[in-house]
């Protein structure tokens, strides 16, 4: 069975990325074929497929940063990460599954902090070819059902 430590560094260097804006470093977490989606915790409940966020591969993630970088315009702001320890659900043939708690709080350009998002990762990880922990699938669900609009940086 899988340490939840090495998930819990796994997302803590995932989390790191975000929070240092070395957004370009982010895609890398992931396998080439994966699911990053965003979704609250109720259209998760009723099985809704669609996303705020959603990409079905690496380079869809590598597409997202380059347009944060270069076509959206968004408030300046930065995210900080506060991430409980993951719980192993389900180990079976080199797949782990796991739910981590998380909480974002973001700083506005002016100073301003708020609680911005809050829920649970839902992670299945694998083992690339080098050995190295990386998602094959990251559903990000949402306690709430208020999204603002200035979900722009991944989660």
């Amino acid at each position: 069975m899988t340490g939840p430590l090495e998930l819990a560094a796994l997302n803590a260097a995932c989390a790191a990325a975000i929070d240092a804006n070395r957004l370009e470093a982010w895609p890398d977490f992931f396998h080439d074929r994966c699911l990053y989606k965003v979704t609250t915790a109720d259209n998760f409940e009723k099985g809704h497929q669609a996303g705020l966020i959603y990409a079905d591969s690496r380079a869809m993630l590598h597409d997202r940063v380059a347009a944060l970088r270069q076509a959206n315009i968004y408030e300046r702001q930065r995210y900080r990460h506060v991430l409980g320890l993951p719980l192993v659900t389900a180990d079976t043939d080199g797949l782990v599954s796991a739910e981590t708690s998380f909480v974002v709080v973001r700083t506005m350009r002016d100073g301003q902090m708020m609680v911005f998002a809050a829920g649970v990762y839902r992670d299945e990880v694998r083992r690339d070819e080098t050995g190295a922990w990386r998602y094959a699938e990251r559903i990000v669900v949402c306690d709430s059902q208020r999204i603002d609009t200035l979900l722009a940086i991944p989660l």
